[in-house]
């Protein structure tokens, strides 16, 4: 039987509450140039997406000019930083879960659609990046969620095989790319379903279809 060796999250929406932020930090950027992302659109299609992939789809969908990507993604950054200072703090149960699982032996990675920066502005902000072996960024890998290039790469880091991880996911792009990725799944809901209990039952019943 393969045992649970590897528990990989997913950020925004499973570690932080994050989503809104990099909708209002978009929106701001783009107001100055009179685009805008519906809150409508934002939950159905952009959501999970990196920056990249969302200004290449107002391009094509909306006529936002090309030339304003790179201007509009460093700005979308500083103004996710403000954010992220502002509001990003230490959850107890995220802490307490992340804590009990290291000490049980099991390794851990972050791996998202987000930036480098962003991600480890964020764990460090809500003190959960010392319990973290790895980080794996949209800048990592050539293709985002869906996918499953990150995913796979955070395996390969960890020394990992699908069968021995289980990976936290929110959202349809990284729900997709883990079941790509061949990885056991923990569908999460809101960042409060992120709990030691929910964890470790998803890793019994894991074990179980391994068996």
């Amino acid at each position: 039987m393969n045992q649970i060796k590897a528990v990989i999250f997913d950020m925004d929406g499973v570690l932080i509450d994050a989503k809104d932020w990099h909708y209002e930090a978009l929106n701001r950027a783009l107001n100055h140039f009179g685009f805008n992302i519906s809150r409508y659109d934002h939950l159905v299609t952009f959501d999970g997406l990196p920056t990249r992939k969302k200004l290449e789809m107002l391009s094509k969908e909306h006529g936002l000019p090309v030339s304003l990507h790179g201007f509009l993604n460093d700005l979308k950054q500083i103004y996710t930083t403000e954010v992220v200072h502002a509001r990003c703090k230490p959850l107890f149960q995220h802490e307490y879960a992340l804590s009990h699982l290291r000490s049980m032996g099991y390794k851990m990675a972050v791996a998202s659609n987000s930036i480098r920066n962003s991600i480890e502005l964020m764990m460090q902000k809500s003190n959960l990046d010392q319990y973290l072996e790895g980080i794996v960024s949209n800048q990592d890998v050539k293709h985002g969620k869906p996918d499953p290039e990150i995913y796979i790469m955070a395996m390969a880091m960890l020394g990992v095989k699908p069968e021995e991880t289980l990976v936290l996911e929110d959202n349809e792009h990284g729900i997709a790319a883990a079941r790509a990725a061949g990885t056991h799944l923990m569908i999460i809901g809101e960042i409060t379903d992120v709990t030691l209990d929910g964890i470790v039952s998803h890793i019994r019943l894991a074990e179980g279809r391994n068996a």
